[in-house]
């Protein structure tokens, strides 16, 4: 069985690389991120975030789209678009558009008041300025107990564990990465929580390198490509 440690403890392991609890700004710099997403070690889509600054602003503009069929049939069928506005390092918008299996889906964030004010197809409320939206290219997302479902606006209560510290080979390259599991904090069994996934940071550039669950197979998000 893995050993699991809290956020408690995980602050422990990460003193050599205290910096995981720098700004969003850390990101300020990045032009592109882009990752294959496979089904049992098969490419059945990719998504891509677009990293534009200007003056104080942060744009993050993200696309992705997968398709799963059998014996000609569509199984699964997913688009979405979204883009996320930092001032300062603050998140202040957030909109996304998504088609799942044709059903349409949507989430819209603004911060007012010092709130962020969400309206979704999930969820309408106000929460907490400093929650994160789980897209997971920002690795401050480890140090919250919930965050927002960028495709429904939804509130996801969280648990994170740290793994440790772990060599892994992507497509091929070496990193040296550290390993986080996210489960929802709720009552339902593991099988059935909203959260239920890896993912993998790498120790230096602190960029999201790697994700897996188990759902109908093992989905992998891999990084491909950064400029």
């Amino acid at each position: 069985m893995k050993k699991l440690f809290s956020i408690a403890t995980l602050v422990f392991f990460l003193i050599p690389f205290s910096h995981v609890f720098s700004h969003v700004e850390h990101y300020k710099s990045l032009k592109l991120l882009k990752y294959g997403l496979y089904l049992n070690d098969k490419l059945i889509g990719h998504h891509t975030f677009e990293f534009n600054k200007k003056g104080e602003f942060l744009y993050v503009r993200g696309a992705g789209n997968f398709v799963v069929n059998k014996l000609g049939v569509s199984l699964f069928d997913f688009k979405t678009v979204s883009e996320e506005v930092y001032k300062k390092g603050k998140l202040i918008k957030f909109s996304s558009k998504t088609t799942q299996n044709k059903k349409q889906k949507f989430c819209n964030i603004k911060l007012e008041n010092n709130k962020l004010m969400i309206k979704g197809s999930s969820y309408n409320g106000i929460a907490e300025s400093n929650l994160p939206v789980g897209t997971w290219w920002n690795h401050e997302i480890i140090k919250f107990s919930k965050q927002i479902s960028p495709i429904s606006g939804r509130l996801l209560p969280q648990k994170v564990n740290f793994l440790g510290k772990k060599d892994i080979i992507i497509n091929e390259k070496p990193f040296k990465s550290i390993h986080f599991y996210f489960l929802s904090d709720d009552d339902r069994p593991n099988d059935q929580k909203k959260l239920n996934i890896n993912i993998w940071y790498d120790q230096k550039s602190l960029l999201w390198i790697k994700s897996s669950y188990e759902k109908f197979g093992l989905w992998e998000y891999r990084l491909l490509e950064v400029k």
